[in-house]
């Protein structure tokens, strides 16, 4: 990697590209952006019969299902919610897809992109291969010009292999059930494509990964990845402007080394200098205020290459004194658990327009952030978290197993999750574990302690700018925030248990509400801030009752649910330590039926009364 000085140069508009703050959430990279892209999600063909080599390239007498639905929802059109280890899809990529791409003489590469299929993918275009992927929640990409622009006016046949063993419990799987049917907290299961395929035209060297981190309250760095075969003297220019305010911010130009293909270039927002004034443009859920920036890449006379458009959000991240501080300044983080599960349509978002109706609710009903729980959640979600101001803790989905095969896919995929999400300004804390799933006795055995350890470190050395919890609930090894879940269901109890520093220190030095020691492994009590992170989960049904639903504590009506609510808040907001909570949860799913909103997410009792119950006011 090369780190860069940058000079200040004239800015140069590219009027062609979306304006990344304003675009309406369909594309399915929303922090780089180009001017063309074709989806290739709609009806494709489906197989779920066997392993014939033969279907390599195309099977037109298939059954028809609709991605990126999974075939066990009903949504896909297959909804066949039993076990699927292998699956095989295919369309046909014709000469309008890569004219929606982009695809000319100054951008001659075709790319084509998975957002997520889950669990391992292996592709094929008119019966060559073209790669492999594992980690089914992370996305990747092909080069697939050699096997599309033969012939660019004909048609090409796309085939897709995903395999899913639904009872290897070394695959990071989250939530999803390793039974036939949902048992206890886990819901069925998400199988093959479940993130939008889709097709980008791009220059022979290109941009082909940008982040942006927050170095301080004045300065950001913009990390740039390069693809192709590089000539060499190629320079690369970054405009950030505040569009809401009609002002530009700054221009830096600077000329890239001559053999590495990743870059660093520090970007100084001189307004943000004077201190009397900067928080005007910090990102907060109050305040979401995102800087849009043009990052172009130029040949060595100057000429442009590549151009996309990205945003970014100017904001802090820090614990301290026991406190969770944004910005700089204590913030109560007021958080419900979202499981990004939909009954049409499982762990896919069942529209586009659900992932930004997710976000409005989530702020609607009171909260302030949001846990998306045991899932790497679509990045359309995380830009409407961006642009309407929410925050997100982001975790892992677990697997169940600790095997060496179970501690590297888990690793994995985390780091290409952390990679691809790093530059949103909505995530403040990232969660690699959860409840001990996969380290179950992570409190005697030292190498579950040393998995532990290594999974929050590793986040750390990726990511050195936001807290991480190394596991959820309980049994910490070196958390920079102690979480706990407790589903005390009487408000007195709760709040006895968390009142004062006495309570405090009893809680943490010792066996944790769910009979869990809370620090493990020679993990300290540093003074970390502490939050309740599970709570709650009260059943209540006001419509068709579920036999099998369930909740932790339940409720005779809505009256009734609406002051169990308010007595864990009052019990909450009464205690003098606890930095903030989440709430469990959201919605309704399958047979839990402890959320706030039903599965279809209308509101149980009117939503002003949540709100109130949730904020105190």
């Amino acid at each position: 990697m090369s780190t860069l000085d940058g000079t200040v140069a004239a800015t140069t508009s590219t009027p062609a590209l979306p304006l990344a703050s304003r675009q309406d959430g369909t594309y399915p990279r929303p922090q780089m952006l180009r001017a063309h892209w074709a989806d290739l999600d709609g009806t494709w063909s489906f197989r779920n019969a066997g392993d014939d080599v033969a279907w390599r390239s195309g099977f037109p007498d298939a059954r028809d299902i609709v991605v990126p639905f999974p075939p066990e929802s009903v949504a896909s059109g297959i909804d066949e919610p039993g076990f699927h280890p292998v699956v095989w899809y295919s369309r046909t990529i014709t000469r309008a897809d890569l004219d929606a791409a982009g695809f000319d003489v100054a951008s001659p590469r075709i790319v084509l992109h998975f957002g997520a299929v889950d669990h391992r993918a292996s592709v094929w275009i008119d019966g060559t291969f073209v790669g492999s992927h594992e980690g089914g929640h992370t996305p990747f990409r092909f080069d697939v010009t050699e096997v599309l622009t033969g012939d660019p006016d004909a048609p090409h046949t796309l085939v897709v292999r995903a395999e899913d063993d639904p009872h290897d419990l070394t695959q990071p799987r989250g939530k999803q059930d390793w039974h036939e049917d949902p048992h206890a907290i886990w819901y069925r299961r998400t199988t093959g494509i479940w993130q939008t395929v889709w097709l980008e035209a791009v220059p022979t060297v290109s941009l082909a990964y940008l982040r942006w981190t927050n170095v301080d309250h004045e300065t950001v760095r913009l990390t740039v990845r390069l693809a192709g075969v590089r000539v060499g003297g190629e320079r690369l220019r970054v405009e950030a402007r505040w569009e809401d305010h009609d002002e530009d911010l700054a221009t830096i130009e600077a000329t890239l080394g001559a053999t590495a293909d990743e870059f660093d270039v520090v970007v100084p927002i001189a307004r943000q200098s004077n201190g009397q004034a900067e928080d005007e443009l910090h990102w907060t859920p109050e305040t979401p205020r995102l800087v849009d920036a043009t990052v172009t890449l130029l040949d060595a006379e100057g000429a442009p290459l590549d151009a996309v458009a990205s945003y970014f959000g100017l904001r802090t991240v820090e614990v301290d004194g026991g406190v969770f501080r944004l910005n700089g300044h204590r913030y109560d983080v007021r958080s419900v658990l979202n499981q990004g599960y939909w009954p049409e349509s499982h762990l896919a978002a069942p529209s586009r327009a659900a992932l930004r109706r997710e976000v409005e609710l989530i702020k609607e009903l009171g909260f302030t952030a949001a846990r998306n729980h045991q899932k790497i959640e679509d990045p359309r979600f995380l830009y409407w978290a961006d642009r309407l101001g929410l925050l997100v803790w982001g975790e892992a989905p677990g697997a169940y197993a600790f095997t060496p095969r179970a501690v590297q896919r888990l690793m994995r995929e985390w780091m290409d999750a952390v990679e691809r999400d790093a530059s949103h300004p909505s995530i403040v804390t990232w969660v690699p574990a959860n409840e001990s799933w996969g380290v179950q006795h992570i409190r005697t055995d030292p190498a579950q302690q040393a998995y532990a350890r290594s999974l929050a470190d590793v986040t750390r050395a990726l990511d050195p700018t936001r807290p991480v919890v190394s596991n959820d609930g309980w049994e910490h090894t070196n958390s920079d925030i102690i979480t706990i879940h407790d589903y005390e269901g009487v408000g007195e109890r709760l709040a006895r248990t968390y009142a004062d520093d006495a309570a405090r220190t009893k809680l943490v030095q010792g066996l944790g509400p769910a009979d869990r020691w809370v620090l493990v492994g020679g993990a300290v009590d540093h003074g970390q801030p502490v939050m309740l992170t599970e709570f709650g989960g009260v059943n209540y049904q006001p419509g068709a009752q579920r036999e099998d639903g369930w909740g932790y504590t339940s409720a005779a009506d809505g009256d009734d649910w609406i002051a169990r609510i308010t007595a864990l808040y009052d019990a909450i907001r009464a205690s003098s330590f606890l930095a903030g909570s989440c709430y469990t949860q959201l919605t309704d799913t399958m047979q839990e039926t402890n959320g706030l909103l039903n599965a279809d997410r209308s509101p149980k009792v009117p939503i002003e009364q949540i709100r109130q119950a949730v904020t105190g006011h």
